[in-house]
């Protein structure tokens, strides 16, 4: 029996039904072992009545219970997350499987009692270091397990989604404020020479960004609520976060954004006013005519150091594999991008001179013209092009990393998969019976259940405690061989029976373990465990880093059930006899499937396709940023130009060839950064998937790739486009006397 909409049934001890509240409808309570009460909205659906008999699905072996009565709540025939049933209190005990302990227990106030003073009376009665007492709306992360969840994965979202977009958004600002001070230059200069103070200097244009940042601080806080209900919508459209999962609005998160916008914007007027303000007087004016070319040896040594130290990142993967070899590579290729933006006047113009020939060549004068512009004026170009880099990079990096390393899973599950049948529930999980039965069948070789669980490390960061959750999986030891290869390394995987565990070897080798000797971490329901270590493997991407025996696994789950059954044939057998034999145990246990070994899916794919989405929708945000980012340089790198496009047209140029020089520059900025872009997310993506796959070309569409660039080139020609038939709009003799 599923529950509304395809979601849960769930049960529970008739005495909790007060809490919903449930009240009888019809019949009566549940009292004996075989009888339920139902839902209305359930029995309903079910075309069931007080009196009739039900096959209810407990542990996934069908049981016979007799309908006592039917209920419903306040309003309406039934919840709309579950629908609920209800046993008796022994009955409910014994389901459970977990005797003389409850999931959680509820209290209701007496009338004038209000729930958070007997919220303080219960905490004072029974201790905080016992119990986590909940009131209001953290019921939920009691009733419903998704919405604990939930809250997680958007708290740690947004931590590392904010992290990366502050980030960005300092070297967004950063390169537009550098470009906005480089076109005041000659304002800057004549301060200067005037006698205004550096400190003078730097507080005008901290005083101006300041200005400009609280009001677009304050709109994009308010803009961020809207963006925040449609991120709502989007994680709730492709499962992430329950549909009916809503958002708490309140002011702290707009001031902290508000906060941290300033500060940013803050950062970025620091660093770009350190030249004009440090320059002096006598060398302003002089500089202020001629773009000053070469850089700092203080600035290239830090970019040459933080791309040194970003390739030596993009090797982490040919040591370490997983989660870390993802991060490590994504880290990478943000080092790197942060390094070649810190030198990007010295790459941008080494990249020029390299086009330059072939911009001549291939246009006389619209040609030659963008050339010289963008040889002669690196730094604008490479205010333009850092952005455009940074997306390109960010794009690539963060789709084909999760590509690659779903793509490694998949790959070494189906390798270590050597069974010849899946047995698998498409209703939940499998009954511990059903190992039992398929091993019992004839011609049956092996046969081993598959749980499918976590582990807990922890880690004391100075004064705080850091936990570590590692997927972890529960066999049958003396029946692997045959269905699986987790790459033994040392010891015996067939010992692994009782209270014992086999460590991945990397995993081993950091707690500098050995066979015999005796590991320590917690089970996922929180239980400490003491086990003996019996085998290391290598295939931890697809067992994870940790194998228990297959009953100590599934004595530490809530449900108590298996994933999956792996079965292994005699070399002798015939294949389609015991297929049909494995077929006909969907008899006794509903919504078993049986498919071929070669089907076997990664552990944790819906969670792991979850966090790709997540993930996606994310880049999407950062990425919509940074290409309003990208088109504001663009536009206003094109903009200042109004002189110079008024001076080429009075000495003979006509409009048309000065737009197809605008193009050839737009295609030179766009071709420059998606190059640098794409070398920059290729470094790493090519040594991860050296580790994770031994191959050096990514996992996934081209298609996308080929996406990214064309939407670059496109944002390019669009943006400078606009902006030059907007500056050419004036006459020339009335543009070039216009202020600069």
């Amino acid at each position: 029996m599923n529950g509304p909409e395809g979601g849960q049934s769930w049960g529970h001890n008739w005495e909790a039904a007060v809490l919903a509240p449930f009240s009888l409808r019809d019949g009566r309570a549940p009292a004996g072992a075989d009888e339920v009460v139902l839902d209305a909205e359930l029995a309903s659906r079910s075309g069931v009545t007080v009196g009739r008999p039900v096959k209810i699905a407990v542990r996934s072996s069908p049981v016979e219970f007799r309908v006592s009565g039917i209920a419903a709540p306040k309003s309406g025939d039934g919840l709309t997350r579950q629908s609920a049933l209800f046993f008796s209190p022994e009955k409910a005990a014994e389901l459970a499987a977990t005797p003389g302990q409850a999931h959680a227990i509820g209290v209701l106030a007496e009338p004038g009692v209000t729930p958070g003073d007997l919220a303080e009376k219960i905490r004072d009665a029974v201790g905080t270091a016992k119990v986590t007492v909940a009131t209001g709306v953290e019921r939920s992360t009691v009733e419903f397990l998704d919405v604990s969840q939930t809250r997680m994965l958007l708290m740690a979202l947004a931590g590392s989604f904010g992290g990366f977009a502050l980030l960005i958004a300092v070297f967004v600002v950063a390169s537009t404020l550098a470009l906005v001070i480089n076109q005041r230059r000659r304002e800057f200069a004549l301060l200067r020479a005037i006698a205004a103070t550096p400190q003078q200097i730097r507080k005008l244009i901290g005083a101006e960004t300041m200005l400009v940042a609280v009001v677009a601080g304050v709109l994009g806080s308010v803009l961020g609520v809207a963006v925040g209900f449609g991120l709502r919508n989007a994680f709730g459209a492709i499962g992430v976060i329950p549909p009916d999962f809503e958002l708490a609005i309140s002011p702290l998160p707009l001031i902290a954004a508000l906060a941290l916008g300033l500060g940013t914007a803050r950062l970025a007027a620091w660093s770009a006013s350190r030249r004009p303000s440090s320059i002096r007087p006598v060398e302003a004016l002089g500089e202020a005519a001629v773009e000053r070319r070469e850089l700092g040896r203080v600035r290239l040594v830090i970019g040459c150091a933080l791309v040194v130290a970003g390739l030596g990142g993009s090797f982490v993967p040919i040591f370490l594999n997983g989660e870390a070899a993802l991060a490590a590579s994504s880290s990478s290729a943000l080092i790197i991008v942060i390094g070649l933006a810190v030198v990007s006047p010295k790459v941008v113009a080494v990249m020029t001179r390299l086009l330059a020939p072939v911009l001549v060549r291939t246009s006389r004068i619209s040609g030659y013209l963008a050339a010289a512009n963008s040889q002669a004026n690196s730094r604008r170009l490479a205010a333009a092009v850092t952005p455009v880099m940074l997306a390109v990079s960010f794009a690539l990096s963060m789709f084909y990393s999760q590509t690659t390393g779903a793509a490694a899973r998949q790959e070494e599950t189906v390798r270590s998969t050597t069974a010849d049948q899946i047995l698998s529930s498409g209703t939940g999980g499998l009954s511990p019976e059903v190992a039992e039965a398929a091993r019992r069948i004839p011609g049956v070789a092996a046969a081993t259940a598959v749980v499918r669980t976590e582990v807990l490390n922890t880690v004391q960061e100075q004064d705080s405690l850091r936990v570590e959750r590692y997927a972890a999986q529960g066999l049958d030891g003396d029946q692997v061989r045959g269905t699986l290869d987790l790459g033994v390394v040392s010891g015996k995987i067939t010992d692994l029976t009782g209270n014992t565990v086999a460590m991945s070897e990397s995993e081993a080798d950091w707690y500098d373990k050995k066979i015999g000797d005796e590991v320590e971490f917690y089970f996922g329901d929180g239980a400490p465990a003491k086990l003996r270590l019996v085998a290391t493997y290598t295939r931890d991407q697809a067992f994870g880093r940790y194998v228990l025996p297959a009953a100590l696994a599934r004595a530490h789950t809530g449900d108590q059930l298996d994933d999956a059954v792996l079965v292994r044939q005699q070399p002798d057998a015939d294949s389609a006899t015991v297929t049909a034999a494995l077929n006909g145990l969907a008899g006794r246990y509903p919504g078993l499937t049986v498919a071929p070994g070669t089907s076997v899916a990664a552990p944790g794919g819906g969670q792991q396709q979850a966090q790709f989405y997540v993930n996606l929708v994310a880049v999407g945000v950062i990425l919509g940023y940074v290409v309003i980012s990208v088109a504001n340089t663009l536009v206003m790198s094109t903009a200042q130009r109004s002189r110079e496009f008024a001076l080429l047209r009075l000495i003979g140029t006509t409009k048309r060839q000065v737009v197809r020089m605008m193009r050839f520059e737009a295609l030179a900025t766009v071709g420059v950064a998606a190059v640098l872009g794409t070398v920059v997310a290729g470094v790493p993506l090519v040594l991860l998937n050296l580790g994770l796959r031994g191959t050096p070309l990514p996992s996934g569409p081209i298609t996308v790739f080929a996406g990214i660039i064309a939407g670059a080139i496109l944002l390019g020609l669009v943006s400078l486009g606009l902006a030059t038939r907007v500056a050419l709009r004036s006459k020339p003799i009335e543009a070039i006397g216009l202020r600069e």
